[in-house]
Formats: structure tokens, sequence, C-alpha cells
């Protein structure tokens, strides 16, 4: 199957073969048809199957066969709601790319920014919006956007969404928004709390699951590290020096001052390094991205929240400085550098305590991260070394009624005067 069997208008296909795109991927192959019938859809991918594509393009395409559509006084009629800034940015390029042949208008609002050109794009009239659920619901309730004449909603990344707090907002969002409508509720996974809010919104869905963990475990060429948390800062200096030719390199932090911590050794060796976090504002975030993108900062060192979004294509190198706990994540990390059809290389460091994180992955892919054992910093530790290493628990006994009599007695006088004190100044 190609994209022209898809029956799309030919400037669709115009602008969809000017990005590149001759065969949908699997989940564009599954979705797009069944999209274009009008179906509900819920969908188990990850970022980087082309999961953006596979309901952008039948949304332009439903729009554009839409005769009733009001192509001057433009209504919202497609809605994107998604957790992080980078992501909505991220989208709505993609709206904007496969749109440019068509009269179809775009938007993106989200938080951290002044409203002002948010709101002045607004009352232009726009076709699609794609949103951060907070600034949304900000703008709805100033009376800047109605959500009566939407046709299409889409909530993306929806487990992201619930790990960061926005369950209540997208409640509010669903009570908003008309009955009648298609719904699309994408995932990376699939726990009870997430198939208990896409009831909440679909109606009889069709389903998708698109199970990436073993293609993207197997195109990626991955490399395991064993290296003490004290080494791991000079390890990523040596991997990323060894790696001259490479223009961009991607590091996963588990925290945020933890990334920002990796920066500033990164700069003492004159490594160009930019961090994005949920601390740093949004013009920061957008710059630090745009640089990397751009080539001028060889490394970007991100957490994994902030990093949901970033798609750069050519991406050299990731490099997990810390192990995920979930699992899951590692996979997500590592799908940065095999986009599609692509391959990559993704490294990981991983010290003494994350060697259980370690075993989870690699139950997770179904193989074994190849070890390198020869270099320069490797940790030969075995994991019972860290309980030798450990302090001891155990409590010293301190003196006390039933430690130590004397000591007891010879505070009591003590402890006496001071009760008889204070009951004197109390009254």
């Amino acid at each position: 199957m190609t994209f022209k069997d898809l029956g799309l208008s030919p400037a669709l296909l115009q602008a969809i073969t000017q990005k590149g795109y001759q065969t949908p991927t699997p989940i564009q192959k599954q979705a797009i048809p069944l999209l274009l019938q009008g179906h509900d859809l819920l969908g188990c991918a990850q970022t980087g199957t082309g999961k953006t594509a596979a309901f952008a393009i039948p949304i332009i395409q439903q729009l554009l066969n839409d005769k009733s559509r009001d192509t001057r006084n433009k209504k919202i009629k497609a809605l994107i709601v998604t957790p992080t800034r980078e992501l909505a940015i991220q989208i709505k390029d993609n709206f904007v790319a496969y749109g440019k042949e068509t009269d179809i208008r775009s938007a993106v609002i989200f938080g951290g920014v002044k409203q002002g050109k948010q709101t002045a794009t607004l009352k232009q009239g726009v076709d699609i919006l794609i949103a951060t659920p907070g600034r949304l619901l900000d703008l709805i309730s100033q009376g800047f956007i109605t959500l009566k004449h939407l046709e299409y909603f889409v909530l993306d990344e929806a487990d992201q969404m619930l790990d960061m707090g926005f369950i209540h907002d997208i409640k509010k969002i669903i009570q908003l928004i008309p009955e009648k409508r298609q719904s699309l509720f994408f995932s990376a996974t699939m726990p009870k709390s997430i198939l208990d809010l896409s009831k909440r919104i679909l109606g009889q869905p069709k389903k998708i699951t698109i199970k990436p963990e073993q293609t993207t475990a197997e195109k990626v060429t991955q490399q395991l590290y064993y290296v003490s948390k004290a080494d791991k800062p000079k390890l990523l200096e040596h991997l990323v020096v060894e790696n001259e030719n490479a223009k961009h390199i991607l590091v996963f932090s588990r925290t945020k001052h933890g990334a920002d911590k990796i920066v500033r050794k990164l700069k003492k060796v004159n490594i160009g390094a930019e961090a994005i976090h949920g601390n740093k504002s949004q013009n920061q975030r957008q710059r630090a991205l745009n640089s990397f993108k751009e080539g001028k900062t060889k490394v970007l060192v991100a957490t994994d929240i902030a990093a949901r979004g970033i798609d750069v294509s050519g991406l050299d190198l990731v490099i997990n400085y810390d192990l995920p706990n979930v699992p899951e994540t590692y996979v997500h990390r590592i799908g940065r550098t095999g986009r599609a059809d692509a391959s990559g290389i993704a490294v990981s460091f991983c010290d003494i305590e994350e060697r259980p994180y370690l075993r989870s992955i690699q139950k997770l892919i179904g193989q074994s991260i190849s070890v390198v054992s020869n270099h320069l910093f490797v940790d030969q530790r075995k994991e019972e070394d860290i309980k030798q290493d450990a302090p001891s628990q155990k409590k010293k006994k301190t003196p006390g009624r039933r430690g130590n009599k004397n000591v007891w007695n010879r505070r009591r006088p003590q402890n006496k005067a001071k009760k008889k004190s204070n009951s004197q100044n109390r009254h």
C-alpha cells in the first residue's frame, strides 16, 4: 500500500510527497482508512511510529471533503490535546506541512508564554487547534475559544497526561465538547486507568495496537556500559569526544537537577550542551531545542517529560545517562534514534544501583543489551558489593531510662526543675 492508494486529495498527496512519505507506517496503514470511514479510534502506539500523520492526514482530508465548511469565517473543527509544549509545537508543524497546499489553517496554544500572539491568531479563525490542557481551559474561560463547532477530538499521549496530573483538566474538556464527534485516543501504554479514561471519551472505537518494543529494539544498536555513578561524567565526556562526527547527541537524565549538572560538567570541558526540563521557561526550552536541531548545540540533555515532542531527523546517538526505573520509558528513549524505518545507536550507563532497572528493561524488550566491557571506566563490582558497602542500619543505644540508670537519675532533678518552672510560668 502507498499513500496514493488511500484516496487522498491531490493537494494533500502533494504535501505528503514533499515530506518524503511514500509508504505508510503500520499505524498509518491501519488508522487512516478507519478514520476516513468516521470510526472512533483507540490506539496504543509510542512516539516515533508515525502516529501524528496517522490522525492528521485523515482529519485534513475530512475537512477538505466538508462542503459546508466556511472557508472565510473559520471555526474550530478539530482539537488535538497533548501534554507538553514541545509536542504541541511538533504536531502543529506537521499539520501545517500536511496542509500547506490547502486552505486549512492550524494553530497551537500552550502555557508558559504571554497569550497575546495566541489570541490574535485565534481571532483570525482556525480550523485545527493543538493545545495543552491548562492554556486551553484558560482561553475558553476568557471567551477566546468555543468548541461548539467541534467535529474531531484527539487526545494524544494519554499516559503522560495522567502522569502529569492533567486528569481533572481532561474531564473538564470532555464536558465542553459536543457529544456528536469523532474521537481519537492515543497512549503508549494501556493500564486500567487509561482504559477507564478512554471509555469516557470514545463510543464504540476500533482498536489498533502497534508493538514497537521488538521492532525498535531490533533496529537500534544498543550498548551497555557498566560504570560507577562517580565516573559517569568522565565516560560521557569520552563518548562525546569519541563521536566527534556526531552532530546531534541526546542525553537523558532522570531529574531536572541532574540535567543541569550534566550540562555544567560538559561546558567545563568545552563541549556545547543545553538542557530542557520543566523548570526551564518555554522560551529557554524552545531556544535550546532550535539550537540543537540546527546543529549549533551538539548535546541536548533532557528529562523524559520534556523530551516528548523532540523530533530531530538524523539523531546520531541517544545516551541514557541514568537508566529509567520504568522499562517502557527505555523503549521511548531509544526510539528517538530509530524513528519510523531508520536505524540508530543507543548507549546506556548502568551503575550498581541501577542493575534492577536493567533487568526489567531486558525482560521487556526480550533481549540482552550488548555490554561494552573494555572501556576506560568499567565498574567491575558485583551487586553484592553494594550491600557490603552500605552503612549499618542498626541504631546505637542511647542512654535512657533502661540504658543507664545513673544518667537518667542525674537528669531527673533538672527535668523536674524545668517542669516546676514551666508550671509556675503558666500560672
